[in-house]
């Protein structure tokens, strides 16, 4: 019984040590994050991304933005390509 134990602990140390190195991780990659709003077809949505870079995530913002307002392939690019507004963004 003192072997399965030593396992047991051994399985939960290794889990927290790979959970906790995930989460650093990724918070690594996030740097920066911006929020903005978008108007298409007459219709106005802000939204927050984040990213390891100021381009990167002014996209994500944009893609969340367009996600509610634009239904189908057509309309999600032409929304993704409309220029955004009140882009403010904090980190690198």
């Amino acid at each position: 019984m003192p072997k399965k134990t030593g396992r047991l602990i051994a399985l939960v140390v290794a889990l927290v040590v790979l959970g906790a190195a995930l989460i650093l991780g990724s918070r690594a990659l996030v740097q920066t994050e911006c929020e903005l709003c978008v108007t298409f077809r007459g219709v106005t949505t802000c939204r927050r991304g984040s990213g390891s870079d100021q381009r990167e995530a002014i996209q994500a913002a944009q893609k969340a933005a367009c996600a509610v307002m634009a239904g189908g392939m057509n309309e999600s690019i032409a929304c993704g390509n409309t220029p955004p507004a009140n882009v403010q963004c904090t980190g690198n």
